[in-house]
């Protein structure tokens, strides 16, 4: 209560009239400090909740007239994110007075602010606030007052206006549509016109694309035909004025219409792609701008669907474009330690001139097409091919494999020139030009296979073999190993017995020979590979072998191994994990060690190896305390009982881990690897209960990965916590109110990716599972099932409406289902039959009935899936309800939208499996016929055949 009492305190002092206060709270949300944050933060979603208009109100007094940039700056962040539309939308909550002085505020801001930043930052919280009540004529004052700033004089008001116009044209562009005329006139004054700034006429530039964009019909769009030209003078403009900053978001905007609306473009193409290729052959132009100028022309060609064949037929296009990215392609250097593989990346030496033109070609072949790419690619090789430089004859080979795959059909006509043209190359005297040989030769085996096996196998297998004996330049012998392998994918047996022995049998038979009569020779070999090949390739296939030889199988070699040999294996690996800096192979030999130590650690074999893996936990080095963790996981799961008597140790060193700011994300997710196995390790909970004051730290760890904007790592993090839940669903109970919650606004956060907030959604399922070892334990959490369910009938409502479905033209009656959907579906039948129909079916009737009320067919057709999901856990209790369950079903058949009449049907078929008899005897008076008149439903095959299927259940 006193607590209570001091926070109230606060929040008067803050919202008082001196403003000092709410200025200290505001950059106290900014800052570095954890604890100062999380105070203001609590502070200010107080103020949220209880005082919403003198919170609003502060803001915008504060971006109105605070002196200082960044309090400037965050009020206008704030200001958005409370009147944006989502959980935290503020607005209706807001009395009139305060909506009047605050749209007043804004457009009083866009008015005085100078700093350009931040006028950005109210543009945008202008349009977010507008998109929500501009449909409604809520902001009347607002589209004058942007026209008003439009005319001005001052380039930072027309500057802003033209913003907002963008903005609001993505968002709610009917409501602009009314104001075509006068737009059309606005846009082309502004672009037209020497006088204004290239900063207005890009802005005037994104905002006629994103108008043109909203405009739903081709007539509409081509009243801006005429801007087009002026828009494309401001690009050139820009290059001309040697303003490349500006011409580069110029591009970016033509490459977005260019993707979305093509055939907008048609009138004025030959002119601009006569610009964009003029620029991407410009050679005096920084690389950024005519990579942009390179992307909108191959945009434009992939716009195939909704601009067919519009640039095929255009003078040199194809040409000059192919041209241009064989040019790309010879931007590479001549790295020395390329040839003996001393460097890990075997694209090294390849700039980002190269990537792209790679990149192109290969969207391009697809795009156009063998018929319109080969003629053009093949004149070109030829040149290329005859020139005395390595790198042009580098580019050719690259270029013919990254065209295969779009231009398989035709090249397969010319298998005998092709095939011609690369083995050709293998005699190169530069090793980069055979390993590029070698490298199409790989290419081709997938796309033009298997014509290239059947018909050219004499030719390309023994090159290869060949190639395989180049010990002078590694990698071009790996690279030919690894086309070998590709090669052989389509081979049939017949086609490879004949080369098998020359490619293959050396090398197996020497290391089995060496296993059988020289096992501590073959093993220090293979430690000192491990230890000191410059190859990396070698190095990783090093320790997976060492993992075969010293696992616990057939081949386990260790109790043949002398015990110096045994002493220096163990030796080897500890100094192979502090040198190795590959990721990728610096965990095969945590993987080998932790192999090896499972065997060997119980009986005392290794004494070293525990002391050394808290040594590299305790040190600075990341990529050592990663290891150690791995290795820790692993034992854990082998031989967890040899860590037991180090549990002290270990809950320090977990807990030290996850609570730093110091470590980073990848140590902190294999610390949590490491401390969730061993937690499911322990063999009793007080064991167990030691780590309790460990877990925040690790929700803490998953909740900063999501904060700092790295999904992947929260993903790690994430599947790790469903496997606690999974096994030791007791251990999070101390702190179950906080891990739910956390997991639950994961799982609602919509600007999050979609794995993420399935994984999310899949730990609290599979704690609801958990009821054998931890019995209720999430029955009685506040809102937990009511959020569950609304997330998962959220999901359920993202389904797509393909026409197709209707007349059952595609074959799979789950078309238009997306991944949200099948996880909705899934879950809420596992949630069901985990928690029963006592907890879940008062909630799922009470969002029922919103959803069955709502106008979207999505919301329907939800309800009907979600009931037919929960029928099997909840039979006992919807039996009770079995009138009221009926009459909703029923009531569905009726619905104009076919995909809720399946759904309805569907629903009954489902019930009477799983409430049935009760449902057949109760109520066939009612299912039947309307079973039976559904089947008369001619317009829709699919409904028809549901209930048809329905009938005999």
């Amino acid at each position: 209560m006193a607590t209570d009492a001091n926070q109230q305190a606060q929040l008067a002092m803050v919202l008082g009239s001196d403003t000092a206060p709410f200025e200290t709270l505001i950059s106290h949300l900014m800052s570095s400090s954890n604890e100062q944050r999380s105070s203001a933060e609590a502070l200010f979603n107080l103020a949220k909740q209880t005082n919403p208009d003198t919170l609003a109100l502060k803001l915008a007094h504060l971006l109105q007239l605070s002196p200082h940039p960044e309090g400037r700056a965050m009020a206008a962040v704030l200001l958005r994110k409370l009147l944006t539309r989502d959980d935290a939308y503020l607005w209706p909550r807001l009395s009139l007075p305060t909506q009047s002085s605050l749209k007043s505020s804004m457009m009083s801001c866009i008015q005085r602010e100078e700093a350009k930043s931040i006028s950005k930052k109210i543009c945008d919280t202008v349009s977010e606030l507008a998109s929500g009540i501009l449909p409604e004529n809520g902001w009347p004052e607002l589209l004058p007052f942007v026209f008003q700033c439009v005319a001005s004089d001052s380039s930072k008001l027309q500057e802003s206006a033209f913003l907002i116009l963008a903005q609001l044209s993505q968002y709610v562009g009917e409501t602009l549509t009314p104001h075509i005329k006068h737009l059309h006139g606005v846009f082309l004054q502004c672009l037209s016109s020497n006088a204004v700034s290239s900063d207005v006429k890009i802005a005037a530039l994104n905002a006629v694309i994103s108008f043109v964009q909203c405009l739903s019909n081709s007539t509409e769009r081509d009243r801006f035909q005429d801007v087009l030209p002026a828009m494309i003078r401001t690009l050139t403009e820009s290059l001309n004025n040697g303003n490349e900053a500006t011409a580069q978001e110029a591009l970016e905007l033509f490459i977005e219409l260019a993707g979305t609306e093509p055939r907008f473009l048609r009138r004025q193409l030959v002119d601009i792609v006569a610009s964009m290729l003029q620029i991407a052959e410009a050679e005096s132009l920084e690389e950024s701008t005519r990579h942009l100028a390179v992307e909108f022309l191959v945009t434009l060609a992939e716009a195939r669907e909704r601009a067919p064949g519009m640039v095929r037929k255009l003078p040199q296009f194809i040409d000059r474009l192919f041209a241009a990215l064989m040019k790309m392609l010879e931007d590479i250097e001549d790295d020395p330690a390329w040839y003996s593989a001393e460097t890990e990346d075997e694209d090294a030496g390849e700039t980002s001139n190269y990537s792209m033109g790679q990149e192109c070609l290969d969207r391009l072949a697809i795009a156009l097409g063998g018929n319109t790419i080969v003629p053009v690619a093949y004149q070109q090789f030829s040149a290329y091919l005859v020139a005395s430089e390595w790198q042009k004859h580098h580019a050719s080979l690259i270029a013919l494999a990254q065209i295969a795959e779009g231009c398989s059909k035709v090249m397969i006509k010319n298998l005998e020139q092709v095939v011609s043209m690369i083995l050709s190359q293998f005699q190169s005297p530069h090793p980069r030009v055979r390993w590029a040989a070698i490298n199409a030769i790989g290419q081709l085996s997938t796309d033009l296979g298997p014509d290239l096996q059947n018909q050219h196998h004499q030719r390309v297998l023994p090159a290869l073999a060949a190639a395989m004996d180049d010990i002078q330049n590694p990698r071009v012998q790996a690279h030919a190993a690894s086309a070998v392998l590709n090669f052989s994918e389509n081979c049939t047996p017949e086609i490879l017995a004949p080369y098998l022995d020359g490619i293959r049998s050396s090398a197996e038979a020497l290391f089995n020979l060496a296993k059988q009569t020289n096992p501590d020779t073959l093993a220090l070999k293979l430690a000192h590979l491990l230890q000191l090949s410059p190859h990396p390739e070698g190095r990783a296939m090093a320790a997976v072998l060492l993992r075969k030889l010293l696992t616990r199988d057939d081949a386990y070699l260790w109790p043949r191994l002398s015990l110096p040999t045994q002493s220096s294996l163990k030796s080897s690996m500890m100094s192979c994990i502090q040198r190795e800096e590959a990721k990728s192979i610096s965990k095969k030999i945590c993987d080998t060690v932790s192999e090896l130590a499972s065997g060997i650690l119980p009986e005392n074999g290794w004494p070293e190896l525990l002391p050394f893996v808290f040594q590299c936990v305790s040190s600075d080095s990341s990529k050592l305390q990663e290891s150690a963790f791995l290795i820790l996981a692993q034992l854990s799961q082998y031989v967890g009982e040899t860590l037991t008597p180090h549990i002290k140790h270990l809950h320090g060193v977990f807990l030290q881990c996850l609570s730093s700011n110091a470590v980073s994300s990848d140590v902190k997710i294999a610390a949590l690897n490491a401390v969730i196995s061993f937690v499911q390790c322990l063999s009793n909970s007080t064991e167990r209960d030691r780590f309790q004051d460990v877990l925040p730290a690790m929700i803490r760890t998953l909740t900063e990965s999501l904060n700092n904007g790295n999904e992947a790592t929260a993903q790690e993090a994430l599947e790790l916590f469903i496997e606690l839940a999974g096994t030791e669903p007791r251990f999070l109970r101390r702190q179950l109110v906080d891990i739910v919650a956390s997991m639950l606004q994961i799982a609602e956060a919509e600007s999050l990716e979609e794995s993420t907030r399935h994984l999310a959604v899949e730990f609290l399922v599979t704690l609801a599972e958990a009821r054998e070892r931890a019995p209720g334990m999430v029955r009685k959490l506040p809102q937990f099932i009511d959020r569950l369910f609304a997330a998962l009938m959220k999901m359920l409502g993202d389904i797509e409406d393909d026409p197709a479905w209707y007349s059952a033209e595609t074959e799979d009656e789950d078309a238009g289902e997306t991944g949200n959907y099948s996880m909705g579906q899934e879950c809420l039948d596992r949630l069901a039959i985990a928690l029963g129909g006592n907890t879940i079916v008062p909630v799922a009737y009470q969002q029922f009935s919103a959803y069955l009320v709502a106008s979207e067919w999505q919301k329907h057709h939800a309800s009907l899936i979600a009931l037919a999901q929960i029928a099997e856990g909840c039979s006992k209790v919807m039996i009770k309800n079995l009138e009221q369950v009926v009459s909703m079903i029923l009531s569905q058949f009726q619905s104009p939208h076919p995909r809720v009449r399946w759904a309805a049907i569907n629903a009954i078929g489902q019930l009477s499996t799983d409430l049935g008899p009760d449902l057949q005897n109760q109520h066939h008076q009612r299912v039947l016929p309307a079973l039976a008149a559904a089947m008369d439903d001619i317009q829709n095959p699919r409904v028809q055949v549901r209930s048809l299927l329905n009938l005999f259940i």
